[in-house]
């Protein structure tokens, strides 16, 4: 009997996305090997965040890195440091910013549940354009005094209402105002690993549970060495507003041997798998009666991989709802995305060769 069978838990076969609700991803053996050994032994926990930062920021060709515990507490320590400054009496008032620079700047058209994170650290959000559009001159005109960091959220909602990262970049830096990349999903490609920082942004976060397939509760902040350093104070073991946010050394050394092993896939290989997959749902899909299936790209959170889309029509044997809730009554249990009021999407960089037999199957039983 598995811990989930003692619990009552039912175990889902994820061909949805790298969700959080759903446990991000599966780890390999590698990276709870490094786990167990890390939990063997005492260290010092200041020493050992600083180690793993240093190896992260080497195998990720940045100034210096961090690791987190998940990419929205990334945000939060992020920005706190871009109000703080390094100063410890600002650092200790946290999330109380009155008398710093304390207002972050973000496109009207990239607001959503995560910036959250930019408010936890006491900083006001201003936002920038309409939603539909922004001119350099509204950038330019939002920035003054108070503002303490521009936070960039990199996924779907970019490239609508918004200007070219590059150009806001450039912007900003005029002014002295550092651009934090929120780029959580945004993995692959690998070279974003690096792009965002060698663009002149003063961070990129991700998380460390989607396809880095580290602890679900880390985050990696990656960038300039002057951010890093001021992040640290503020994060645990040390006192203040990160002190909840608590890494543990079996997460430091697990979210290590992730990258590690991330950087030494061959991602050409992977997407060549996810197309085959996708092609070959496709080409099963489409002998069913009403069902239009076809190859959608890129995916939800606009990395370069494909996932099948299946469209119902009014001759289809089930209707969305009821193909969703069939999937998910299942054993197990088959988690997919809505697509739109008649689809769904199926997502195969979450699953592995058995599985995409089984939700294979699976459809064409029920339709």
């Amino acid at each position: 009997m598995s811990i989930y069978d003692e619990l009552g838990v039912r175990r889902i076969i994820n061909a949805n996305a790298t969700l959080t609700r759903l446990g991000g991803s599966i780890m390999p053996p590698e990276v709870l090997a490094a786990m167990q050994e890390a939990a063997d032994w005492f260290v010092d926990l200041d020493e050992l965040h600083m180690r793993v930062g240093e190896k992260l920021a080497e195998l990720t060709h940045n100034e210096a890195a961090y690791v987190a515990t998940g990419a929205a507490a990334g945000i939060v320590l992020a920005v706190a440091a871009c109000a703080a400054r390094g100063d410890r009496e600002r650092m200790m008032r946290l999330p109380d910013t009155s008398g710093m620079k304390n207002e972050a700047l973000v496109f009207k058209s990239h607001r959503n549940g995560y910036d959250h994170a930019i408010r936890n650290a006491g900083l006001k959000i201003v936002e920038i354009g309409d939603g539909t559009v922004c001119t350099p001159a509204e950038l330019e005109a939002a920035i003054n005094d108070r503002t303490a960091v521009l936070v960039w959220f990199q996924g779907a909602m970019t490239g609508r209402g918004d200007l070219p990262l590059a150009q806001v970049i450039e912007i900003c830096a005029i002014q002295g105002v550092p651009v934090i990349v929120d780029a959580a999903a945004q993995l692959p490609p690998l070279e974003n690993l690096w792009q965002f920082t060698q663009m002149g942004a003063a961070c990129a976060i991700f998380s460390g549970g989607k396809d880095l397939r580290g602890p679900q509760s880390t985050g990696l902040v990656v960038g300039k060495k002057w951010l890093i350093e001021a992040m640290r104070p503020l994060g645990n073991p040390n006192q203040g507003l990160g002190r909840p946010m608590k890494v543990g050394k079996e997460e430091m050394v697990g979210l290590l041997a992730a990258v590690k092993r991330y950087m030494s896939l061959d991602h050409a290989a992977r997407r060549a798998r996810d197309e085959r997959i996708v092609a070959e749902w496709c080409r099963a899909l489409n002998t069913r009666p009403g069902v239009c299936a076809r190859r959608s790209f890129p995916n939800e959170a606009g990395q370069p991989l494909p996932r099948c889309e299946v469209i119902l029509d009014d001759t289809a044997r089930l209707t969305r709802e009821a193909l969703m809730a069939a999937l998910m009554a299942g054993e197990p249990a088959i988690s997919v995305a809505a697509a739109d009021e008649r689809g769904i999407f199926l997502n195969p960089m979450t699953l592995s060769d058995e599985e995409v037999g089984i939700v294979q199957a699976r459809l064409l039983e029920l339709l």
